[in-house]
């Protein structure tokens, strides 16, 4: 399958949230396809972070700024007018939407309606939104959930993105004259190389290890469709190529693994402690946080049927691919060639060479 690369080569590809760990390794791929690629979004959100340890900058057309401000976006867009969007730009920490509610809001809800102005506003031939798995009522059951079911999520966060959700299926039939093909993709949980948030499991692993100290989990039995970075992100370049194409491939997509997959956060974490080494473990802790759904499965069977596009890389391979690059960082090796590796490979995986 070579007409990823054709597609994308020399195209102009807009990533809002393009300094982010999803952000970063969509860069890096579009980099590799010989994509024209631009980013607005705030500076990076960790330090250490995958955008500046990739050196980003030198192929990335950047712009910092907060997608909440309309004024900037809109000049930045303007000047851009590009092919593709890849709308990524959000508060995306559950824990952070209870402490912080009014900016969750402020980047979630209006940064989705500025993006799609712009679009409406200036055009582009491709437009994806990307929301998460959170957007559905969850109902505590151990249930998959499927497009066509009721959005509200719980949480500020969660619920932010049910309104993202929202807004685009408003903008798809209020202006439709006027929009470009337009979808959303509901990822669940990714893990990969390189990503530094406080309050994620896989972080929290490589922070315990590079301490030498028990990874402490909150909830060891919820489950989550976890799966690697690259798995969602390759679903969103066939989703905004082939919409672009064919119209009627616009719509609402799970991203998530197959239901074998679908492992408890304490299966994961017992996963990367062995892949790690050293004798590393982990213990439960209650917090007594605020509430977080416990069970979240994603029926990824549309992907499946309309793409052809069911899981390439099993959780334990995910997390192998982690435990490469964190070690590979630890070490002071070359970072960026183990990221290139990692692409080639998945990539290679689903018969495309890069």
């Amino acid at each position: 399958m070579t007409m990823l690369s054709d597609f994308y080569k020399n195209k102009k590809i807009l990533i809002t949230g393009h300094t982010g760990f999803k952000g970063s390794w969509l860069c890096r791929i579009l980099n590799i396809l010989g994509s024209e690629v631009y980013g607005f979004s705030l500076n990076p959100p960790t330090n250490p972070n995958l955008y500046e340890l990739l050196g980003l900058d030198k192929c990335v057309i950047s712009k910092i700024g907060d997608i909440s401000d309309f004024d900037s976006l809109c000049d930045f867009y303007s000047d851009v007018k590009p092919d593709v969007v890849f709308h990524l730009a959000a508060q995306p920490i559950v824990r952070e939407g209870y402490r912080n509610p009014r900016l969750t809001y402020a980047s979630n809800v209006m940064g989705t309606v500025n993006i799609l102005e712009c679009v409406r506003i200036f055009g582009a031939k491709s437009f994806l939104n990307v929301t998460t798995d959170k957007v559905y009522d969850n109902v505590g059951t151990e249930h998959c959930y499927k497009e066509d079911e009721r959005l509200d999520g719980f949480d500020p966060y969660s619920n932010s993105k049910s309104c993202s959700e929202l807004i685009t299926h408003s903008y798809v039939r209020s202006f439709s004259k006027q929009m470009c093909p337009i979808s959303t993709a509901r990822a669940g949980n990714v893990i990969g190389g390189g990503d530094f948030a406080p309050e994620r499991i896989i972080p929290d692993c490589i922070r315990a290890a590079l301490n030498e100290q028990k990874v402490i989990l909150r909830n060891p039995n919820s489950i989550r469709p976890y799966q690697h970075v690259l798995e969602p992100l390759y679903s969103y370049l066939i989703i905004a190529m082939k919409q672009m194409e064919d119209c009627r491939y616009c719509g609402n997509y799970n991203i998530g693994p197959d239901e074998v997959d679908n492992v408890s956060t304490g299966d994961l974490v017992e996963i990367f402690c062995k892949l790690w080494g050293n004798g590393m473990s982990w213990t439960s802790l209650n917090d007594n946080g605020p509430h977080e759904a416990n069970f979240l499965r994603l029926d990824n069977s549309l992907l499946k049927k309309t793409f052809g596009i069911a899981p390439l890389w099993h959780i334990s391979d995910a997390v192998a691919k982690v435990v490469e690059w964190t070690k590979e960082w630890q070490s002071d090796g070359d970072v960026g060639g183990c990221v290139d590796k990692q692409i080639g490979e998945y990539f290679k995986g689903r018969g495309i060479n890069v």
